[in-house]
């Protein structure tokens, strides 16, 4: 047998030994670590049948441009089999500024779809069938105007709340973390982070309020263990937050989503999904003393790795996505976007977005890896990846603890550092070439084929600043005025924000107007 030092690793650093045999699992017990699929500890998956009763949602993330460009490639995804619409936004609508803000100048509908106001929303949504189609939106700072738009637009068509499904994001904390695209300070996002939670417990019973992502902060560099660990921690955080704002756990807890990341360790991603189950039925269980058992258990969305995927040999991508898709599916995700080959490059080619819907479907009708829950069960390796991956989650957890929790420990800078040096030794190990990346320091090809990019409409950006300024000039200035008066107003008390932000919406003001509101009030967080 090698020794330890000489063993390959996973991405956490686990040694990954020459043999598993049964000593490896001498003290496991199924009955306490496995349950059945459907049933407590929900390791083995959160519904009995899982894919056998019907297959995950084919939920392919797309949004360029204006609304109209969006909604066309919305309606491309339904015609060839997604079942699930996933909406991204330009960093102007994420950060809370219309398209004709001065920090909005060459962003707009780049990296996603441009919403500025009412109007967008509606052609965003235009003859799609609201009442029958799911709808996740990565959205998180200006999640709560987003969310108010979707109802409302949906009211206009005959579409009652509670008859809409759906996601949004609404993760701050993994922001403040990992992402960037936060506006106000920790303490008022999870003010209005619960407010959410109340109003849609009240009014849009389906939908689900909050999308915890661990996507993000494993496409800054942390590792697997980390993505869980930091995220879980989160999620406690939030929890803990809306009990104290006196919301009954079990009225809102089933409604909360989670959205991991697929890498390539194709058995610690495995492992990774399942530890996540069984760690949130303990949180729910010993801390929150959850009593609805939908409340312990952890859904989730996956998102093949974004980081994973090389602007060398983009085809090769392929090969990467389905890996990692094949992973999310035995891991037992209820819902799946699989990346283009193409994005490192660019935002995603139709050619490459319906090979990415492809995999899915091969994988879900052609595999068979969906003819019975959770295949890995039994595995020696996965099982004891899995109580490994399990266990230094919970150190990660327990520090972060002591700490003070989440929002402490990101004030303190703790997971930042934590997942920057990851980031860093990742990247070490691969200019080093202790990591082969076939194509990038492996493989390699002298003279590339030039490959077809997503092309950008040059006359989008004035376009849609064009529109919103007919917008604006529509309107009775009064009622803007009044209603961002109030939503100033409530924000300066512990009234439930949404109600005055859709007052808002119905007087014709934009979502800039109301995130410049909302940011004379709680400020702008300036790490």
């Amino acid at each position: 047998m090698a020794d330890a030092p000489n063993l390959p690793h996973t991405d956490s650093g686990i040694p990954i030994q020459r043999l598993y045999d049964e000593t490896d699992l001498a003290n496991w017990d199924a009955a306490t670590q496995l349950g059945a699929p459907g049933e407590e500890p929900y390791t083995r998956g959160v519904y009995s049948s899982m894919y056998t009763g019907r297959l995950w949602t084919m939920r392919q993330y797309s949004g360029f441009g204006n609304a109209e460009a969006t909604n066309e490639r919305f309606k491309f995804l339904l015609n060839a089999g997604q079942t699930g619409l996933s909406c991204a936004f330009d960093l102007p609508t994420q950060m809370g500024y219309d398209s004709d803000h001065g920090r909005a100048e060459g962003e707009v509908g780049k990296v996603g779809v441009a919403i500025d106001s009412m109007e967008d929303m509606r052609l965003l949504l235009a003859g799609l069938p609201l009442d029958k189609v799911s709808t996740s939106m990565t959205i998180n700072s200006t999640a709560a105007i987003l969310l108010l738009m979707y109802e409302l637009v949906a009211e206009e068509n005959g579409v009652a709340a509670d008859q809409i499904s759906g996601t949004i994001q609404n993760d701050l904390l993994k922001e403040y973390i990992a992402r960037g695209t936060y506006v106000y300070p920790p303490r008022p996002s999870m003010r209005i982070i619960t407010d959410i939670f109340g109003y849609c417990a009240d009014h849009i019973p389906n939908w689900n309020t909050i999308s915890i992502s661990g996507y993000h902060i494993r496409e800054a560099g942390s590792t697997a263990v980390q993505e869980i660990a930091f995220t879980l921690a989160n999620a406690i955080a939030y929890v803990q937050a809306a009990v104290d704002a006196g919301l009954d756990v079990d009225d809102f807890a089933p409604r909360l989503s989670f959205f991991w990341n697929g890498h390539n360790n194709f058995f610690e991603e495995i492992a990774k999904f399942r530890a996540s189950r069984r760690m949130w039925h303990t949180i729910m269980t010993e801390r929150f003393n959850a009593q609805n058992p939908k409340s312990k258990m952890l859904r989730f969305h996956t998102q093949t790795g974004g980081s994973t995927l090389t602007a060398q040999q983009p085809m090769n991508n392929i090969m990467r996505v389905t890996l990692q898709a094949l992973a999310a599916v035995m891991g037992g995700t209820q819902s799946l976007h699989t990346n283009g080959f193409d994005e490192a490059l660019s935002l995603p080619t139709e050619n490459a977005a319906r090979m990415a819907l492809r995999t899915q479907q091969v994988i879900g009708y052609e595999s068979g890896v969906v003819d019975t829950p959770d295949p890995m069960a039994g595995s020696y390796l996965v099982e004891s990846l899995t109580d490994e991956v399990e266990k230094l989650a919970w150190d990660y957890i327990a520090t972060i603890d002591e700490k003070g929790g989440a929002v402490a420990a990101i004030e303190q800078g703790y997971q930042m550092d934590e997942i920057m040096d990851s980031a860093y030794q990742y990247t070490k190990s691969i200019d080093d070439n202790e990591r082969t990346i076939v194509g990038v320091n492996k493989f390699t090809m002298d003279d590339e084929p030039e490959p077809a990019v997503f092309p950008i409409d040059p006359t989008l950006e004035p376009g849609q600043i064009e529109r919103l300024k007919r917008y604006k000039a529509n309107r009775d200035p009064a009622a803007v005025e009044s209603a961002l008066g109030k939503v100033k107003a409530t924000a300066g008390t512990s009234d439930n924000l949404l109600y005055s932000i859709k007052d808002a919406l119905r007087a014709d003001c934009t979502l800039g107007e109301i995130s410049d509101s909302l940011r004379e009030v709680f400020g702008v967080y300036t790490p």
